[in-house]
């Protein structure tokens, strides 16, 4: 009857270690939860005094501490740790701010983050100045990008668009107002596609005039024709629609002068150098231009062809390098992006603050998007595997760089969401020509806003 028993209760433990493996590959955040939180916390607390010491992050104490302790214990005197504050646990880590001690900065600690993951058995640790002589460090407790589930709670502010999940489990904010323009690389079923598509619809909810040239017949941006403000499908309609831009850029800049204050006793409120000082009564709507496949825009196949490209590129690097100001903003995207498209490339690359590099087919893909601003992460978007869509390595000319994963979002429900916020378009006439008609059909009543289905597949 004994050995029955024992037949049993390990059969029992068997079936609770099978259960286990199968819960952390299968719902690593209810793994996490249950299992790799409390056990984290505990090595946490069990062993930070020594794994800091291991990593190089002790000092010396004061000399009042040090006589304190001698006098109080009559013990040597050890190096101590930063101080550490509360443990804050999260659905996908666990969060907590240390006090560097002087002499100490952000990067050592940064530097020892490989360490301090193994040392508490997580998935990574990220650090994060919070201020001067504090940092945060973020341990994320399994691979947050293999199945995206945006954060609940995001910060909401005009032209800020929440497209993407971080890989320290925070949300990826697309700000025009920081970083105005941007470009976007990938190869074919990279997920390019699905980040613009998110992008698009989350300014969709805004009172934003969104403009797209597809060259591509319009098989990407035309099932969101009931929400945008105009749409060119064809070399010879983007040759039509970029002057209008200009000339649009050029008007804004006319009225910011006439609102600047004539005399020096103007006051300061009625002085400005953008779109954001002028009066909210006479403030013209921003303007978010898509290029998609900008590589059509450059290949040329007759004389006439080449001059139009010039002429169509040199308004481009004009929209970059003055848009910002009149509130036009630029998204390009394509495949690969660098000298060979021809002349005026790099120049409208350079103007191009923001950077998010997907799936390339090679190396030199991958430098053309992050080698300039960011080096060491050419390496990490030439390694991104092709069954992660919609993974990519984001970076800005601030040489910070990061990667981070786009949730699915299919291509009806994008529509439905463009279509029930049709009524969003702002009035800017001189887009009025390039409207791209959308039958009545297409033009539903509002419809409540619906979050983007939250995982990848």
């Amino acid at each position: 009857m004994s050995d029955v028993l024992t037949v049993i209760e390990l059969g029992g433990v068997l079936a609770v270690i099978a259960g286990l493996v199968f819960a952390r590959k299968a719902y690593p955040a209810v793994y996490w939860v249950l299992i790799g939180l409390p056990l984290s916390v505990v090595r946490l607390m069990a062993t930070y005094g020594s794994t800091m010491d291991a990593c190089g992050l002790t000092v010396q104490p004061s000399r009042l501490r040090a006589v304190a302790v001698r006098a109080i214990t009559r013990r040597e005197v050890r190096p101590v740790p930063p101080r550490r504050g509360l443990l804050r646990p999260t659905s996908t880590g666990l969060r907590v701010r240390l006090r560097l001690a002087p002499g100490q900065e952000p990067a050592d600690v940064a530097a020892a983050s490989e360490r301090l993951r193994h040392a508490w058995g997580v998935h990574a640790v990220h650090v994060v100045s919070i201020k001067p002589g504090v940092v945060e460090l973020r341990l994320v407790g399994f691979d947050v990008l293999r199945s995206v589930r945006m954060p609940r709670r995001v910060e909401r502010d005009f032209l800020a668009v929440s497209v993407a999940l971080r890989e320290d489990a925070t949300a990826f904010v697309r700000d025009y107002r920081t970083v105005p323009h941007q470009l976007v690389l990938g190869a074919t079923l990279s997920g390019k596609s699905m980040f613009l598509r998110n992008l698009l619809t989350g300014l969709a909810a805004q009172p934003v005039a969104i403009v797209g040239i597809d060259c591509k017949r319009g098989v990407e941006l035309a099932p969101f024709a009931p929400r945008l403000s105009a749409l060119a499908t064809e070399p010879s309609e983007a040759a039509a629609l970029l002057p209008v831009l200009v000339k649009e850029m050029e008007d804004r800049y006319d009225l910011i002068n006439a609102h600047q204050g004539g005399g020096p006793g103007a006051p300061d409120a009625e002085i400005t150098s953008d779109i954001w000082g002028l009066p909210e009564d006479v403030r013209p709507a921003p303007i978010v231009l898509f290029v998609d496949e900008v590589a059509e825009l450059f290949l040329v196949a007759t004389r006439k062809d080449e001059d139009r490209r010039d002429e169509m590129v040199t308004q481009l690097i004009r929209l970059a390098q003055l848009g910002r100001a009149a509130g036009i903003y630029l998204e390009v995207s394509g495949q690969r992006f660098g000298a060979e498209l021809g002349k005026g490339a790099t120049m409208l690359r350079a103007q191009l603050t923001g950077r998010v590099c997907h799936r390339v087919n090679d190396e030199a893909s991958a430098k053309m998007a992050l080698g300039d601003i960011a080096p060491e992460a050419v390496y990490v978007a030439a390694a991104i595997a092709p069954d992660l869509p919609g993974l990519a390595v984001v970076g800005d000319s601030s040489g910070g760089w990061t990667r981070i994963r786009t949730p699915y979002l299919s291509l009806s429900d994008a529509a439905t969401l463009c279509r029930g916020t049709a009524e969003l378009i702002p009035d800017v006439p001189a887009l009025k020509p390039f409207q791209p008609y959308a039958p009545p059909s297409l033009v539903a009543t509002p419809v409540p806003l619906t979050k983007p289905r939250p995982a990848t597949g």
